[in-house]
Parts: C-alpha cells; sequence; structure tokens
C-alpha cells in the first residue's frame, strides 16, 4: 500500500498532498479547454462571477463535440448491447450442457444483455457518459460515479485527486465537494455540533443567523482506497469520519470509475487528446486573431480629403447620392490597407492547419475529397481509415470504462434482483472494442462469411444445422428469438404430424378404390339374384 494510506480523519490531508501532483495536469487542461471548449475546464479559483476566454476560432469545439459523439456511439451504441456475456465450450461441458444447447444458452444470455441494455437507456446514463467523454478528450481525466439507484455523476479534474502505482492499479481517490449545511444529515450537523436543517433549529433562534448558517458550505472529502482485497470507502468533514458512510466494495463492482483518455506509465493520470494537437490549435488561434481583427480594419471605410485642395468634406458629406458639388476627384481618396497578399498567406495557412485538425477529430468534411463524383465506398473507406487510428482509446477505455460500468450496473441489477446471479468465474461480461466489432457485429461477420465458403462446397449445406444458424445469427443482430424460430421439438411434432396426415392420406385412397370396387360388385351382383328370381322367359305367342 502507499505511505499515504490514511489513518482516522486524514482524506484532507491526502487530498492536499496528491493535490501538488494534479496540478501539472490540471494547467494543461485549462490551457486545452481555452482553446475548445473554455467553460468545460475553467481556470483556478473560478466562481459564477468568472470570465472566460472567448476563442476567435471554432473548430476545436466542433472536434471535440464530434470526437465525443463518435466516442458515445462506439462505447455505449443505442438498442445494441456494447458487451457479450461469455462462457467458454469447457465450462459448458462441465456443466453437462450439450452442444447442441449452446445456442439455447447464447440466446438466454442474449436477453441478460438486452436487460443491461435497458437499464443504460432508462437510467439516462449515456447523458453523463458524453459529458465525461468530453471532459478526457480535453483534460484527459474523469471521475464516474454510480450508486445502488438513479443514474451516474460525473466529477471534473479541479474535483478529485488520483493515486496509481507503476502498472496503472488505482490505490487511493479522493473526492473534493461543497455541501451547503441544510442537506447535511442529522448524524453530520450532531458530529459537527452545528443545527442545520428545518427540523435541526431552534424554535427562539434567531431567523437571519439561522439563514446564514444554511448558506454555509462546508468540504467534504469522499476517499476510496484499495486494501489488496477490496475498495474500502468513507467520508469525512472537518477531520472527522461519518460512520455511516464507511463501507466496502467487491474489486470489480466499484461505484467510483476513473477513466482516461491515454495512458502514461508512471502517471496517476492521463493526458487528453486535445492536447496532442495543441500546437495546431494555437497556430490555427493566432491566424485566426489576426485575420478576424485585419478583416476588421479593411472593412472600415475612410475618405481622405486634400486639405489644400478645392473640394469640401462638408459638401461632400451633405450631398445626396447622385448629387452635384464642387470638387476635384484628385483631391479625394479612400484609405485602403494594401494586405491583400499578406492576409491571403495568413488565409491559407490557417486553411491547412483547419485541414489537419479535422482529419485529427475525425470531422465528416475533412473525409470527402474535393470533386463532383465521390463514391460512397470511398468516403466509407477513409472515414473507417481515420477511426481505426482511434484504436488505441477504444482498447483503454473498454477496460477502464466499458467493463467497470458493466460489471457495476450488473451488480446493481443482481442485488435488487432485476437479473439472476451468475456464477462467478463462469459466466463474464466480454467488451469488444473498435468500430466494426462492437456489440455481435463481429459474431454476424463471422458467420456469413463462414456460410459462404460452406455454400460453395457440393452437398455441405446438408451438414448445417439450420435451427442452430438461425438462433445464433439472430443473437448476433441482437434480436429476441422467444416465439420467432420453432424449437426442435415443435418442428419434430409439425413432422410427425406431418407424416400421420400424409399416411392417412395413402391409406384412405386405396380404402376408398376398394370400397367403390366393393359396391359396384354388389349392385351386379343383385341385378343377377332378380333375373334368377324372375325365372326363365317363356315361348313367344303365336
Amino acid at each position: 500500500m502507499a505511505d499515504t494510506k490514511p489513518e482516522q480523519g486524514s482524506a484532507g490531508a491526502l487530498y492536499k498532498t496528491l493535490e501538488q501532483d494534479r496540478m501539472p495536469f490540471l494547467l494543461r487542461a485549462i490551457e486545452a479547454s481555452n482553446l475548445t471548449i473554455p467553460t468545460l475546464v475553467p481556470p483556478l479559483g473560478h466562481d459564477r462571477a468568472t470570465k472566460y476566454y472567448t476563442p476567435y476560432q471554432s473548430i476545436g469545439a466542433r472536434g471535440v463535440n464530434n470526437l465525443a459523439s463518435k466516442l458515445l456511439l462506439a462505447l455505449l451504441p443505442p438498442n445494441t448491447p456494447c458487451f457479450r456475456l461469455d462462457i467458454d465450450s469447457s465450462t459448458l461441458e462441465k456443466l453437462g450442457v450439450m452442444p447442441e444447447q449452446k445456442a439455447d444458452v447464447e440466446s438466454k444470455l442474449a436477453k441478460m444483455e438486452r436487460s443491461v441494455q435497458r437499464k443504460i437507456e432508462t437510467e439516462a446514463i449515456r447523458v453523463s457518459t458524453f459529458e465525461a467523454l468530453k471532459h478526457i478528450v480535453v483534460g484527459g481525466n474523469g471521475l464516474l460515479y454510480l450508486p445502488q439507484k438513479g443514474g451516474m455523476r460525473v466529477f471534473h479534474l479541479h474535483n478529485f485527486v488520483i493515486q496509481r502505482d507503476p502498472m496503472g492499479q488505482v490505490l487511493d481517490i479522493v473526492v473534493k465537494e461543497r455541501v451547503a449545511k441544510a442537506v447535511l444529515s442529522d448524524e453530520v450537523c450532531e458530529m459537527l455540533g452545528d443545527k442545520a436543517g428545518d427540523s435541526k433549529y431552534e424554535e427562539g433562534a434567531d431567523k437571519k443567523e439561522n439563514l446564514q448558517d444554511r448558506e454555509t458550505n462546508i468540504d467534504m472529502f469522499t476517499h476510496v482506497y484499495w486494501d489488496d482485497k477490496n475498495w474500502v470507502v468513507y467520508q469525512e468533514v472537518q477531520g472527522m469520519k461519518i460512520p455511516s458512510s464507511i463501507g466496502e466494495y467487491p474489486a470489480d463492482k466499484s461505484p467510483w470509475i476513473p477513466i482516461r483518455m491515454a495512458k502514461i506509465d508512471g502517471e496517476s493520470y492521463g493526458r487528453g487528446y486535445v492536447e496532442e494537437y495543441l500546437g495546431d490549435l494555437k497556430s490555427l488561434e493566432g491566424l485566426s486573431q489576426a485575420i478576424i481583427e485585419g478583416a476588421a480594419a479593411a472593412a472600415k471605410i475612410l475618405f481622405l480629403v486634400n486639405p489644400n485642395g478645392t473640394t469640401s468634406m462638408d459638401d461632400l458629406a451633405t450631398t445626396e447620392s447622385g448629387g452635384f458639388c464642387q470638387g476635384t476627384a484628385d483631391d479625394v481618396n479612400v484609405l485602403q490597407l494594401q494586405k491583400y497578399n499578406d492576409f491571403r498567406v495568413a488565409l491559407d495557412a490557417s486553411r491547412s492547419i483547419e485541414e489537419r485538425l479535422s482529419f485529427a477529430f475525425m470531422l465528416n468534411s475533412s473525409v470527402q475529397r474535393a470533386g463532383e463524383r465521390v463514391t460512397a465506398e470511398e468516403i466509407r473507406f477513409m472515414a473507417q481509415e481515420l477511426e481505426a487510428g482511434l484504436g488505441g482509446v477504444y482498447s483503454i477505455l473498454s477496460q477502464e470504462f466499458q467493463l467497470p460500468l458493466i460489471n457495476r450496473l450488473m451488480f446493481r441489477m443482481q442485488r435488487a434482483k432485476e437479473l439472476p446471479t451468475l456464477p462467478k468465474g463462469v459466466v463474464e461480461p466480454v467488451i469488444v472494442t473498435g468500430i466494426e466489432a462492437l456489440g455481435r457485429g463481429n459474431d454476424l461477420n463471422k458467420l456469413d462469411t463462414f456460410m459462404e465458403a460452406v455454400m460453395q462446397i457440393p452437398e455441405a449445406t446438408a451438414r448445417v444445422n439450420w435451427g442452430d444458424y438461425m438462433t445464433r445469427r439472430a443473437t448476433a443482430l441482437g434480436i429476441d428469438t422467444e416465439g420467432l424460430i420453432k424449437t426442435d421439438e415443435q418442428v419434430q411434432q409439425e413432422q410427425q404430424q406431418a407424416q400421420m396426415m400424409q399416411m392417412a392420406q395413402q391409406g384412405l385412397g386405396p380404402a376408398i378404390g376398394a370400397a367403390g370396387q366393393m359396391a359396384k360388385q354388389g349392385m351386379v351382383n343383385d341385378g343377377n339374384t332378380e333375373q334368377a328370381q324372375a325365372g326363365p322367359a317363356g315361348p313367344p305367342a303365336g
């Protein structure tokens, strides 16, 4: 454990100690925020009266919002689970599951995946995730809190410190919050010796004094640390631990999820995506400011009149358009900057920088080349090339954001009896990263590729279990197959019924023919009998 491991009432001291390590990253994040979205990471000592810097260009803000949106769609795709509950074949064999039953098991696991996906949608987790993604794009760091009930909260880099070991494992997280006394619990108020809250004020106390006391804010620290087995958490006010806040969480079920954009070995904090392109943003900011200010100066119209000429300035000013006044044209000139070529150089340089930043932030305008005939395949290929450049980002976010988020959501739902408790070590969520491999799309592509190869082999289709293939394909598409695809029992029953009807029809035909033949033979026999009973015919009369 770290040497700074807290004893009682030391969360505030630990925060001050780790605050010095955070300062370089925070200052860098503020600088990146000024050139993109200034209100995202405000300057030090900010308050309600803080005046934020206004950039001269918007490519930074557009890039951050666009990249955060793409990451959001990639990490939490709508209506599609971003993970898969995986169970290997050896485990299935130990549990006595036959190979032909594997598709049914995967179908039930897919139903659980969709339940978790619905929880993501109903709890508005996507909204908080988008805010957190903008913070890591700009500042590189963010902290998520997912309580047992309700949505997800985002803590900015201003409000927390973190300490990791050389392998990147989190050791300590300390969160600092400014809390009004009016919202403190009775337990905390008794610890502080205050009477905060409506029900805690004495009837005879001065109202003005009580109101000021309620509006007073105090610092509350939340400390989360790893004790080699579990996550331990407690809260502290004015150097005193709150007994009811002390708790523990399993190793992979912590509600506190720190995320970062880029991992740097040996550093407790991550680096932002904007920081990598800070040089281009600074250059574009300077050029944009020069062009805008120069254009404003060039747009100003001034008429210069020769003081020794015969033209009167008053006559020029008062004469209406199309009127006449005395004067000489050479006495009047219009002031011009004559800086067009200089502006052109600055404009070309700024456009070149904008193009590089557009590619970096994957703006759609940078994907399409200049031309009238641009094919959709060309655009798709270039977009995939750009998105492939963020493969490392997807990888770290899958391990430090997606997987902890899914584990925590499943833990919450299991405690609320919304999901069955899965045996530990048997079924585990697996995150599939990347644009093309998100969710079960990778399985779908593999199935289709396999079937294309099978269809080219003579007599190979007869060896394919089509029912299992249909179930797996529907699972890969995220479709609930219950009631849609017939089970093997239903197919067998229908086949048996069809065979019985066919046999009945085959047996009924000869029977009907035999009955008809017998009826016909019976009619002939009846005719012969009647003739015999009538006797032989007499001789003709003569």
